[in-house]
């Protein structure tokens, strides 16, 4: 099948059986191809897994060979928010046929995300009907606090890593993230790297691989 929005997929070797999906949405100006580099310790220590990394809907003009899931070339909160709303349609869609490909319900899905897609990861996730396997985002922060607070439905819990050394999006915002989380019920267990800049480095992909491992 082909999904609506193309994605680099890395599909579990020897034909084993597909039980869970890690869905893996890169960052601003990055593809699936990037953000899949991931998978290459990750998939040893789950057999069973097929990870599917899309590329976001929009073409990136910071870096047109790379893509977005939202537009930040305006610094207007209200605008940053309805694009994300309209990029969070598009990967719903996306979520829907994959499931329907593999059937596969939400409790055996990880959405996991860096920078720009931690950030959708955090929207989507809580904002579904039914909960997710487990959120796992790196160097994000929530959109729009008050927006999610409205719109979310589900408590699944949550992983936030950030770098420490962050110069893109403030590591305040893990402090910020996880607050809001708490005060809304949610299980979140954050970590904060240090001499971290904005990058995932070996340890942040060890303690996720650990973390999506023991919600599925």
């Amino acid at each position: 099948m082909t999904f609506c929005l193309e994605s680099t997929i890395i599909k579990p070797e020897k034909n084993n059986d597909i039980k869970n999906v890690v869905v893996l949405f890169h960052g601003y100006g990055g593809d699936g191809k990037d953000i899949s580099m991931l998978t290459l310790n990750w998939k040893r220590h789950m057999p069973n897994t097929i990870f599917i990394c899309p590329n976001g809907h929009e073409i990136c003009p910071i870096n047109p060979s790379g893509y977005q899931w939202f537009d930040l070339t305006k610094d207007d909160p209200k605008y940053i928010l309805n694009e994300s709303l309209k990029a969070e349609k598009k990967i719903n869609k996306f979520l829907d046929e994959v499931k329907e490909e593999y059937k596969i319900e939400n409790e055996k899905i990880c959405l996991s995300g860096f920078s720009q897609g931690c950030m959708m990861s955090i929207n989507v996730g809580l904002t579904a009907e039914n909960s997710f396997g487990s959120i796992v985002g790196f160097s994000g922060k929530i959109i729009n606090a008050e927006d999610l607070k409205v719109r979310k439905k589900n408590n699944t819990n949550v992983l936030l890593i950030h770098g420490d050394q962050d110069d893109i999006v403030s590591p305040t915002h893990l402090l910020e993230a996880k607050d809001f989380l708490l005060r809304e019920k949610v299980n979140v267990e954050t970590h904060l790297i240090k001499n971290c800049a904005h990058h995932i480095p070996i340890e942040a992909s060890s303690i996720a691989l650990n973390y999506i491992l023991k919600n599925f």
